[in-house]
């Protein structure tokens, strides 16, 4: 027969083991072309989910600025969902939010391979331009200059 303190130790790694296999896992096929990414959220849940509060919101408001290639969108009735993009805005993956934490959200950012001002100001650097694309798809700059600002003045 087993002790007690055996009994909660096979117990804390199951639980650790569950939360690991819940994670996102990357599939380069399925994200082959991924070019930036939104976060929607429908911004009344962080005044009536006390969780989101503190773990969706501070990366909201803290932690987006920071990225680049990443913006949030309000969605009325949207739960926290992560977006991924090519870079014709076209949908690769989604990816639930609300279950993860601030630091296991930009976890999944950094192996994605988003880059991460130390501060919303700073320039990027030329070699993360295109981050988390290693280049452009386009053959000419002025192309995707254009679209990108027709895409924000839509």
């Amino acid at each position: 027969p087993r002790s007690e303190p055996e009994d909660t130790m096979w117990l804390i790694v199951l639980a650790a083991f569950l939360q690991c296999a819940s994670a996102y896992d990357v599939d380069p096929e399925k994200l082959d072309g991924l070019a930036r990414a939104r976060v929607e959220v429908h911004v009344t849940l962080f005044y009536t989910n006390p969780r989101l509060c503190l773990q969706v919101k501070a990366f909201v408001v803290q932690d987006i600025p920071l990225y680049h290639n990443l913006v949030m969108k309000h969605i009325p009735g949207a739960d926290p969902e992560l977006v991924l993009l090519n870079h014709y805005y076209e949908e690769l993956d989604r990816i639930a939010l609300s279950d993860m934490t601030r630091s296991e959200i930009n976890e999944l950012l950094e192996k994605l391979g988003f880059y991460k001002k130390s501060q919303p100001e700073e320039e990027v650097p030329e070699e993360f331009r295109f981050s988390p694309a290693k280049d452009s798809p386009f053959k000419d700059e002025r192309c995707l200059l254009y679209i990108d600002l027709f895409l924000v003045h839509v």
